[in-house]
């Protein structure tokens, strides 16, 4: 039997990447798929490669940073299938690479908006929705970057940060409600967003920094996150799970 068969799914920055590879592992573990992004192409690219799969998926336009798009998000997945049972906060950016005593203002609050605020958000609406079906799961993307600094990417490590300190928090208060809330964070992983934000010449530097010797493919990512969803990690809530080739582990 499939991993999440019955069960309704949605993934938030599924238009591409990491997003992209999860909702695509839901879809063929047997979960029906609510795909989110404001990347109206992308999402609707992802559906149409589930739907070539066999799977069952539909898109949703959503800015992650605004609370009333995520709630529209949560609504339409309800509508649509029924019920929601597993949610992945995913969508996110890197922002501008500075020292913080020269971080521009504008960027810091775009990066807080969405990589933070917006997994709150979605978190907000999705909640009671999950309550509602009777539990499930929720899998946050934080990163590397939400346990170790980052030379110039102050937001984003504070984002990534507070993400998986909002986990803990979610993981507690729910935890005897049948609902699990774990976090995950991966290393560099090869997807467009690496590449449209660090150029090719610094891409050995970033692969020597994973003492497995290379960068993450979004699949494996996936892999993760699809066993932290399913009923196999049915005793694992408030936790943070590093992908990372070993990253962190010097």
């Amino acid at each position: 039997m499939q991993l999440l068969q019955n069960k309704t799914a949605l993934v938030t920055g599924a238009g591409s990447g990491i997003g992209r590879s999860i909702a695509r592992a839901y879809a063929r573990n047997g979960a029906k798929v609510v795909i989110a992004d404001i990347d109206e192409t992308g999402g609707n690219d992802t559906v149409e490669m589930i739907r070539q799969e066999k799977g069952t998926a539909f898109f949703v336009k959503t800015d992650v940073s605004r609370p009333a798009d995520n709630e529209r998000m949560v609504a339409a997945a309800v509508e649509q299938f029924g019920a929601l049972h597993i949610a992945c906060n995913n969508a996110g950016i890197v922002g501008e690479l500075a020292r913080v005593g020269k971080y521009p203002i504008e960027s810091w609050d775009r990066v807080i908006a969405i990589n933070l605020s917006g997994a709150f958000y979605g978190m907000r609406y999705q909640l009671p929705a999950l309550q509602q079906s009777g539990g499930g799961a929720i899998v946050n993307i934080a990163s590397v970057l939400g346990q170790a600094g980052g030379d110039g990417l102050s937001a984003y490590t504070a984002a990534k940060h507070g993400l998986v300190g909002l986990t803990k928090s979610a993981a507690l208060e729910y935890a005897q409600r049948n609902i699990r809330i774990n976090a995950v964070g991966p290393g560099y992983i090869d997807t467009p967003m690496l590449h449209q934000n660090l150029p090719a010449e610094q891409h050995p530097i970033i692969r020597q920094m994973h003492p497995i010797g290379r960068l993450g493919r979004p699949e494996e990512v996936a892999e993760l996150v699809l066993w932290l969803s399913s009923e196999k990690a049915s005793f694992v809530t408030g936790a943070y799970y590093s992908i990372d080739g070993g990253f962190l582990a010097r």
